[in-house]
């Protein structure tokens, strides 16, 4: 190796310009002119074998290897030729390599000047190192060329293999983009959760407030499950006696087959409430002169405003005004509302049938229609036996009925009510009780309404127990039923045929000391008086009874005794009254 560096590679002839990236020393070529100044050996006298690479010689015996078959060096014409120039522009960095020279063998351990890449000679010196040789000169790059195959035990290592972290990564952007699509996708799940968690707890807000909304609309009318009726509006409490009410009587005369029935229509303005309420016949009331006598004979006697009075001492009510219903205008009403459905308990016979076992004219059912004729049946039929309630409550059926039917408008009420033609109370016109029953009719439609039976005892008195629920809590009012003492009371029912007979019958006995009770008048007459009790502990009253009638003690017997009353006389012909 050291006999092909000296035959024409010496170091005389190039001189050192700095190392590349890798570490190896990058050479270029001394001009002629320059090599004749070399006068400075840095090396002279220091043993490296006589080998001076600045010597003003500029050559080395001639190399064995030199045939003189070659061209002469390009080094020695001076020119500034790299020393592998072979025509070819070589690559930067020596990352492509040139085809050799001849004679050149360029993976020779030894570089082309005969010095080892890392700095040491082909003799096994050390090269110097000037501070100034430290400059990288580029290279222009030539054509790529296919890398050569690497020697046997050398490691094939090709730039391709490497990869700089400063060099931009070609999948970053989709590394980005994938971390921004992860990002948005998570912040959607979770603003999708929020939006239903939001919506969830506005759900739960709708339907708590309508709840609360229904509740309070309940208990503003007075409809929630066991709350009392004295809950009022505005969120206060209102008694019974301090709601306010409007009241009238309604007084239904059978034309045809006798007897009255007699209701209160009610509108609780304060509750929202409408009810019937039905008043028994032998209702006790005080009479004027301050007698007791019923609701029957009441009507009867003493006509709508004596009567009205009476019941309003008794209920302690305040009725408006009273409403006379004859059996002819009630089949008029319900031909003009359209007929009435109500639920029938019994089946009623036609009273106009010329025999027995022909069809009825009302059928016993539920949601039966009944016409105008049919409904007055319905509310007069007192069946063989039945105590006069029953007859009552159908009475009331047939009311509610044709409040159902009848106009909400007061004006189109109005006009019903004129057009049935009826006599009316001077203290209610027809304005008043149409606009009255367009109220009723009303919460009749909306289910706020009811009908009421008023409890009596059998001496026709009210008990505390038994009528608060609709003396107090309907009417508002407090019983205050006749107080009767210890005052035996009678019962008197003219069979005479004189009607003046009961008036003097009824003095005889207030002036005895005995409480007078109105029987009314028989339909027949009959030749003998009768005096009955219902119990043993009567039997000596009824004897006295007797006696202040100036009646004989054989017509006192055992028997039925009228409502309310401790005797009753049933006065017949040999009755004589006293001329007292």
């Amino acid at each position: 190796m050291n006999d092909r560096y000296d035959a024409g590679y010496g170091s005389d002839q190039y001189e050192l310009v700095g190392y590349d990236e890798y570490g190896q020393p990058v050479y270029r070529p001394i001009p002629a002119q320059h090599q004749q100044q070399q006068t400075y050996d840095p090396y002279a006298g220091q043993g490296y074998g006589g080998y001076d690479p600045y010597s003003d010689a500029g050559r080395h015996p001639a190399s064995p290897y030199d045939t003189g078959q070659h061209p002469a060096s390009p080094y020695d014409t001076g020119q500034q030729t790299p020393p592998y120039d072979t025509g070819q522009q070589a690559p930067v960095h020596g990352t492509a390599q040139q085809p050799p020279t001849p004679g050149y063998d360029p993976y020779d351990a030894a570089g082309p000047t005969g010095h080892h890449p890392y700095g040491q000679t082909a003799t096994g010196g050390r090269q110097p190192r000037v501070a100034e040789q430290t400059a990288h000169i580029p290279q222009q790059a030539g054509p790529a060329e296919e890398p050569a195959e690497p020697r046997q035990g050398e490691r094939d290592y090709r730039t391709e293999q490497f990869a700089f972290v400063e060099e931009p990564d070609g999948d970053s952007e989709d590394v980005i983009d994938w971390l921004n699509f992860t990002e948005n996708r998570t912040e959607r799940r979770e603003e999708a959760k929020r939006r239903a968690r939001s919506r969830s707890i506005a759900l739960v807000v709708v339907l708590a407030l309508v709840a609360v909304g229904g509740v309070g609309y309940l208990w503003y009318a007075g409809k929630l499950p066991g709350l009392s009726s004295s809950a009022a509006k505005g969120g206060t409490t209102t008694s019974a006696a301090a709601q306010k009410r409007d009241v009238v009587v309604v007084h239904l005369h059978n034309t045809g087959g006798g007897g009255t029935s007699t209701a209160l229509l009610v509108d609780n303005t304060t509750t929202k409430q409408g009810s019937t309420v039905l008043l028994p016949n032998s209702l006790a009331l005080t009479a004027d002169d301050g007698t007791t006598t019923t609701l029957a004979k009441s009507v009867d006697d003493d006509g709508s405003s004596g009567t009205r009075d009476q019941l309003d001492t008794v209920l302690g009510t305040n009725i408006e005004g009273t409403w006379r219903l004859d059996t002819p205008y009630l089949q008029n009403l319900v031909e003009l509302v359209g007929n009435i459905d109500i639920d029938t308990d019994t089946d009623v016979p036609d009273p106009d049938a010329k025999k027995k076992g022909e069809e009825p004219l009302v059928k016993k059912g539920k949601d039966q229609t009944l016409g105008g004729k049919a409904a007055v049946a319905y509310a007069t039929y007192r069946g063989s036996g039945e105590a006069q309630n029953a007859q009552l409550e159908r009475f009331g059926q047939v009311m509610q009925g044709v409040l159902r039917k009848l106009s909400s408008d007061p004006a189109a009420a109005t006009v019903t009510v004129q057009t049935l033609a009826q006599i009316l109370d001077p203290s209610l016109t027809d304005k008043d009780l149409g606009t009255f029953l367009a109220k009723l009719a009303d919460l009749a439609k909306g289910g706020d309404y009811k009908t009421a039976l008023l409890p009596v005892r059998n001496d026709g008195t009210l008990s505390a127990q038994t009528s608060s629920s609709v003396v107090k809590d309907i009417l508002g009012g407090t019983a205050k039923s006749p107080s009767a003492g210890s005052a035996v009371r009678v019962s008197v029912q003219n069979a005479t045929g004189v009607k003046d007979n009961t008036e003097k019958a009824r003095v005889v006995l207030v002036n005895g000391g005995y409480t007078f009770l109105e029987g009314g008048t028989a339909s027949g007459t009959r030749a003998t008086s009768q005096v009955l009790y219902s119990g043993a502990a009567d039997k000596e009253n009824a004897t006295e009874v007797a006696k202040t009638l100036g009646l004989d003690a054989k017509d006192v017997a055992k028997g039925a005794v009228g409502a309310g009353a401790d005797v009753s006389v049933v006065l017949g012909q040999d009755y004589k009254p006293s001329s007292s």
